[in-house]
């Protein structure tokens, strides 16, 4: 007689069930309610199908709609296998390959056959059949096939990526396909919903079509990517679309291209043109960052952009991060020698993708005593990373980029309390700017140097640093990320949350003990013998285009007053106003205001109309009459009435707003 199995649930009961049942039994057995609910289950923490054997003994938690971040990862992963089932149906020559969840919906990669790549304007007819296989309430049904077994099939049934793909797998790993009815399947490892009728069919939205290589290697086949949403009903749909509409309206490259801040063009692919408004923002910014630092005990340095290959083999890049960097033989040879240059490390130069090593190199100038700690190198460090060209977007990710990058060089005891002075610093800086924040920990990755020793203290200081700040709270969403880490240290991460609920990850601090090692960096200690420094890489903007960007978007180009490339315009009704206009500008400018004229001979409604495209913050409108009395009508952006203030009055409003946070 078989044993029973022992099934713990959340409310602490335990039931007995028999050897091959399912968490649907379970679901089944509590009441009809539930079985129509469940969606899926967690068996001892694994997120599985619910028709899916217990293995043994387990800690059950049936999924529902109400567990939203798992039930969202099944329907969006589930309406990919949708949409795969839909054109293949549709058009049976189209070879599948992958088809992931994303963020706030899915994907799909497709090599398509006889009819050549897909358009947007197909996308209405394969939701329509997305509907219809979702009206079906088709079975999805897990089976364990071999390795073999998966490659004969694909090869079978022309299927040459997935065959290609499954033909790489272990011949030892358990391997599953998923049949949606009994006429289609694919290679997957789940889990699924129970059927496909438990996906809302008016939930998902196919949003574009775009081109995307197999593999991810340019060097491969071109394919056709459908890209949707997918949510759990309806309402959820019509929220994000108007979040996307009203992202849409935010876009920073558009914003960027009507306010005329920057522009981006194929001949510098990945890095910005700065435009003198742009960089006026730039410039601020900038500003704003050094008085932070100086006033917090930074010492800026400014490090070369190009260096030796053996000095980023020495740090663990060159294998790490070889791909991603540009490199450059440190002699160029001569065209009549023969043969391909040679590959070794020693022959090349490279342009930094990161500060790091250049400030250990500073650190290590002179003999540092444990008195000299912590020292904190602080720099506005421009940097270059080969990124693809598909991965490129605005100034959100680019080739080139400057980072408000700091090393922060410290003995052991130093850690908990340089780590808990940077949260309060980036916390004051995220205020500023009208941010609120979550902070996560991320953890050790599986590829990493260092010991287990190194990481077990790493990670517990940044926990006892995010304690003593107070940020280990539901008010800053703290959370831990396993495996999320750099290769050479755990890291703290700044989440930050826009005027439309989209979160930023920004900010970073890591506790790093393998570069100074690496890179045999000392100090002496009081005992007079040489101890390593712990490094703590920190940064608050993260990359100054990027978090333009994001400031573009979160205030959707209106950003306060301080940082506005133009404050004010003074703007005349009659040309009669032209010298006063004149006048009043001049002495705007002398209180430090940026200001313009616009003396045209154009309708004031039409430069009212110029201005709010280019997000002026306020319109200075003068005539005859103001001319007369010295006042001006203040035309503030975004709102509807104008008021009457002496050009004193205005001045000293301006100036108010025109002053940065720091120095009010």
């Amino acid at each position: 007689m078989n044993k029973m199995l022992q099934i713990s649930l959340p409310d602490g009961s335990v039931r007995e069930v028999a050897p091959g049942s399912t968490p649907a039994d379970i679901a089944a057995s509590i009441g009809p309610g539930l079985a129509k609910a469940a969606l899926a289950a967690r068996v001892n923490g694994e997120l599985r199908d619910l028709a899916r054997p217990f293995d043994g003994n387990a800690e059950l938690a049936l999924v529902t709609a109400r567990d939203e971040a798992d039930a969202l990862e099944l329907a969006r992963h589930d309406y990919a296998h949708v949409l795969a089932e839909a054109v293949q149906a549709l058009w049976p020559d189209t070879q599948i390959t992958f088809g992931p969840a994303t963020e706030d919906g899915f994907y799909y990669d497709f090599a398509p056959g006889a009819r050549g790549p897909f358009t947007d304007e197909d996308l209405p007819t394969i939701e329509a059949k997305m509907r219809e296989i979702i009206a079906a309430d088709k079975p999805l049904t897990r089976e364990v096939w071999t390795r073999d077994q998966l490659i004969a099939w694909f090869k079978d049934h022309g299927e040459s990526f997935k065959a290609e793909w499954a033909a790489e797998l272990p011949a030892d790993e358990e391997l599953t396909i998923y049949r949606s009815g009994s006429d289609w399947l694919d290679m997957c490892r789940g889990p699924h919903l129970p059927t496909t009728g438990k996906l809302d069919p008016q939930a998902f939205k196919l949003t574009r079509v775009s081109g995307a290589y197999w593999r991810g290697d340019q060097k491969n086949a071109m394919l056709s990517r459908i890209y949707g949403t997918g949510w759990l009903n309806k309402k959820q749909l019509s929220e994000h679309l108007v979040r996307l509409e009203e992202a849409a309206k935010r876009d920073h490259r558009k914003l960027g291209q009507e306010m005329d801040l920057f522009h981006l063009q194929q001949e510098a692919h990945g890095s910005v043109f700065w435009h003198p408004k742009g960089y006026l923002i730039w410039r601020e910014l900038e500003a704003y960052m050094r008085r932070a630092i100086d006033g917090a005990g930074y010492r800026e340095v400014k490090t070369p952009q190009v260096m030796d290959a053996r000095q980023w083999e020495q740090s663990g890049h060159w294998g790490k991060y070889r791909e991603n960097m540009f490199v450059i033989p440190d002699e160029i040879p001569n065209v009549e020698d023969e043969g391909p240059l040679v590959s070794e490390a020693a022959d090349w130069m490279a342009l930094k993708p990161m500060n790091c090593p250049a400030h250990i190199l500073i650190f290590k100038q002179g003999i540092k005593s444990y008195r000299d700690l912590p020292l904190r190198l602080y720099e506005n460090g421009c940097c270059h990373r080969n990124e693809p060209h598909g991965a490129l977007h605005g100034l959100m990710r680019v080739r080139q980029f400057t980072q408000d990058d700091a090393h922060i060089f410290c003995r052991e005891d130093q850690i908990v309390e340089e780590v808990r002075k940077f949260c309060a610093l980036a916390d004051r800086i995220y205020r500023d700017f009208g941010f609120t924040y979550h902070i996560k920990l991320a953890l050790r990755p599986d590829k990493r140097f260092g010991t287990e020793e190194m990481w077990d203290l790493a990670e517990a200081e940044l926990r006892a640093a995010v304690v003593a700040a107070g940020l280990n709270t539901d008010e800053y969403g703290w959370e831990e990320l396993p495996g999320e880490g750099a290769f050479y240290a755990p890291k703290l991460e700044w989440h930050l949350t826009d005027a439309i609920g989209r979160t930023w990850q920004v900010g970073t601090i890591q506790s790093d003990r393998v570069l100074p090692d690496r890179l045999d960096a000392s100090y002496i200690a009081e005992d007079g013998e040489r101890h390593r420094p712990v490094m703590l890489h920190r940064a608050i903007f993260g990359s100054y285009e990027r978090f333009i960007g994001i400031l573009i978007e979160h205030f959707a180009g209106k950003v306060p007053v301080w940082l506005a490339p133009v404050q004010a315009v003074v703007a005349t009704i009659v040309s009669d106003a032209d010298g006063y206009a004149t006048e009043a500008a001049a002495k705007l400018r002398a209180a430090g205001i940026r200001v313009e004229t616009d003396l045209r001979n154009e309708k004031i409604n039409y430069k009212v109309r110029e201005h709010s495209v280019h997000k002026v913050p306020h319109l200075l409108v003068v005539g005859k009459r103001e001319a007369e009395e010295g006042t001006v009508a203040l035309r503030t952006l975004g709102e509807e009435r104008q008021r009457v203030l002496t050009l004193d009055e205005a001045i000293t409003l301006l100036k108010a707003e025109a002053t940065p946070p720091d120095l009010r």
